[in-house]
């Protein structure tokens, strides 16, 4: 395993979080409100409610704009979610693609997004592609202002973007449908900040550059102070927010607007047992709680979809310890390696991505009244934690990770898997190994090996794909010292098991990165009220609204690329009035 392989790891794992400097925290040139009014604490034109991509990025911009302008944020650090992702972003036509001569055409771009993020709805003869006009306008809108939001932050060098750089995986990076026909431009549309990126900043180099940019234009950003309700006068103008700052409720005026990027609702169980198929653990930071849903819903938004989620499986074990997970299972290491169920048997393709991977825990069997892939079961041999150790959730050493189930034989192990289910039961719905699982699994092993050997995965197509391919590399790079050679069969994603021990498991179930469903945003940032209409004054982006691009995690930085975008907007907007 080379150092470049351990860094990108340890870049998309999101180890880093970025602690709030003593200058971020003030309260300094925050206007207070002119004597005779209506009381108010503080008094900005614009107030960004979160500190992630989304709030800081509305902030750069609102200030930039000639905004007087103040940041809230819940937590006793800034940065929000932001700070423990990879950092990257994922933007069309974004100035690389561009220097570099390739045709990144609004047109195609738009049919891979609805493709990928709405495919029941995908007409391509539908001049909005089968979504209603606004959703395809939100769309239309990541499109043009993706790439200007881009420019605009090298411009101001908000965070040293002039240094920026096409994201590589020790080779570029393709996006994670880069298979889809739609597809024209399946490499290259993923930044990363030369400053910063890799194992030692991160995401927390993407989140303190912005704050170092606002901290430098005199934009505080005011900790622990969590919005609980948005204020409005008779019109329906939404013109401040009341907050709980130790205890005390203050009001704070935005004389122009308010933007919330305050993030999803993943630590927010009932609002995960409502909207969500199930969610174990998250990777998001606990300040991750809904707020915005409950205070939009009061203020009269339309909600959009409540279900979206940028998902990852999570190590159960783990997730059932403490919902707050370090790492998710994002792309499974090994080749001697394979999920089933607790039939026994392959549901997925383990090598896919980690947000769409993660969807085949969901579906329902109507003969059985159950969710037969509830739980996956990750099987794998001496080779694959050997030659793969390190890479999450295989272990460097075996003590380091205490889920691990180990056996001399397939029949210790599902014996020790089966008798850890029934610890879980009360938690799980149940969940147990069916009978026959274990006869099921051998089975399952056996025509995988086959599959190994020919190269080919006729049933679910593991490693026909350059993402599987690429991102393999990066997840299953072999770690020095290993005792197992490079793999000699035609698929690199796919090796034989073993035909003795130990073997091994580890339980996974589905988590998320951070929800991202929430009240329904128009192409201006604007969130639209239950008429259709926007609400005056109120603004938001990030993962606390509906996701402009659906289910699909269209690539690396799929996430902080629409905040970065509608984050903009927002700025530029609210700081019109």
């Amino acid at each position: 395993m080379t150092a470049i392989s351990v860094d990108r790891r340890r870049l998309l794992a999101g180890a880093s979080m970025v602690v709030a400097s003593s200058a971020v925290g003030t309260t300094a040139a925050v206007a207070k409100p002119a004597a005779g009014s209506e009381r108010w604490d503080h008094e900005a034109d614009v107030v960004c409610i979160g500190s992630g991509a989304a709030g800081s990025t509305a902030a750069v911009i609102a200030a930039t704009e000639g905004a007087r302008v103040l940041v809230l944020e819940k937590m006793p650090i800034a940065g929000g979610t932001t700070a423990k992702s990879g950092g990257v972003c994922w933007i069309f036509n974004n100035f690389i693609l561009q220097q570099q001569g390739i045709a990144d055409s609004k047109e195609d771009a738009l049919k891979y997004a609805v493709r990928y993020g709405f495919p029941r709805e995908y007409d391509p003869a539908s001049p909005t592609l089968g979504l209603d006009q606004n959703r395809y306008r939100v769309l239309e809108a990541f499109y043009d202002k993706g790439s200007v939001a881009i420019d605009r932050l090298r411009e101001l060098d908000a965070v040293q973007f002039k240094q920026f750089r096409m994201f590589q995986i020790d080779r570029p990076a393709p996006d994670y449908a880069d298979h889809l026909p739609e597809d024209k431009v399946p490499i290259g549309r993923t930044l990363e900040p030369a400053v910063g990126a890799g194992a030692t900043e991160g995401g927390s180099s993407l989140a303190t550059r912005l704050h170092a940019f606002l901290a430098d234009k005199n934009v505080p950003i005011m900790l622990e102070t969590a919005v609980t309700k948005i204020v409005r006068n008779s019109s329906g103008r939404v013109i401040g927010v009341e907050a709980d700052q130790a205890g005390k409720i203050i009001r704070v005026k935005a004389n122009r607007g308010v933007v919330f990027g305050s993030g999803g609702y993943s630590h927010n169980v009932d609002l995960c047992i409502r909207h969500q198929p199930w969610v174990y653990g998250t990777c998001s930071l606990p300040g991750s709680t809904g707020d915005f849903i409950t205070m939009a819903q009061t203020a009269g938004a339309m909600m959009g979809n409540l279900g979206y989620a940028w998902r990852s499986q999570v190590v159960l074990g783990e997730a059932l310890q403490a919902r707050g997970v370090g790492l998710g299972a994002f792309v499974l290491p090994g080749d001697s390696m394979i999920l089933v169920n607790k039939y026994g048997k392959r549901v997925v393709n383990e090598k896919r991505d980690y947000n769409d991977r993660t969807q085949a825990h969901f579906p329902y069997d109507p003969s059985h009244e159950d969710y037969p892939n509830h739980l996956l079961f990750m099987l794998f041999d001496e080779r694959s934690i050997d030659a793969f150790g390190g890479a999450f959730p295989f272990p460097a050493n075996k003590g380091e990770q205490p889920h691990l189930i180990e056996g001399a034989t397939w029949d210790e192990v599902f014996g020790k898997v089966d008798a850890q289910l029934k610890l879980w039961e009360n938690r799980t719905g149940r969940v147990r190994l069916a009978e026959g699982f274990g006869d099921a699994a051998r089975k399952t092993i056996e025509t995988y090996n086959g599959f190994a050997k020919a190269g080919i995965d006729p049933d679910f197509n593991r490693g026909k794909y350059l993402y599987d391919r690429e991102w393999h590399h990066l997840f299953s790079a072999r770690r020095e010292g290993t005792k197992f050679p490079e793999n000699p069969h035609p698929n690199i994603t796919m090796h034989p098991f073993a035909d003795k021990g130990p073997f091994y498991c580890i339980v996974l179930g589905p988590g998320t990165l951070d929800t991202a469903g929430g009240p329904q945003i128009n192409a201006e940032a604007q969130v639209l009220g239950i008429d259709g209409a926007p609400i005056p004054g109120l603004y938001a982006a990030g993962n606390c609204i509906s996701s402009p691009t659906g289910q699909a995690y269209l690539g690396a930085g799929a996430t902080i690329g629409p905040a970065i975008a509608f984050g903009y907007i927002a700025g530029k907007n609210a700081s019109k009035g």
